[in-house]
């Protein structure tokens, strides 16, 4: 038995697929193209529209967050309040952590696929071509 994990595998496997010369090529922009797009009023537009969803939606998750774990620190009667059998309002919040994860997420995702990814589109059909 070899010691080598790859002794059964084709003696030119590669593990990353080839790249095919055969698809549709993009051109590569030059260093002045790039820094000419970031200057540009559409990509200005691109970065304003993604730290007006970045920021706040940041902000708003770790206030969530720490003011979970502060009041599980110092709000442990208010925490260990039975709301059902034996589940209570510490467990119902620490659940909502991960709806509240799922749910910016969501929100996220359409936020890019409505805001951001028509401008970057753009300007990367701008740069590269068409695919």
């Amino acid at each position: 038995m070899s010691d080598n994990p790859e002794a059964h595998l084709p003696p030119r496997h590669s593990p990353l697929p080839e790249l095919e010369e055969s698809g549709p090529t993009r051109r590569i922009a030059a260093p002045e193209e790039f820094a000419r797009v970031q200057t540009s009023p559409e990509f200005a537009q691109l970065r304003s529209r993604f730290r007006a969803f970045a920021f706040p939606m940041t902000v708003a998750f770790l206030v969530w967050y720490f003011l979970y774990v502060l009041l599980s620190t110092y709000a442990e009667d208010a925490m260990s309040t039975p709301l059902l059998g034996h589940l209570n309002v510490g467990l119902v919040f620490g659940l909502l952590q991960f709806v509240s994860t799922f749910l910016i997420t969501w929100l996220y995702v359409r936020h890019a696929n409505r805001s951001l990814d028509p401008v970057a589109a753009q300007l990367r059909t701008e740069l590269e071509g068409e695919a």
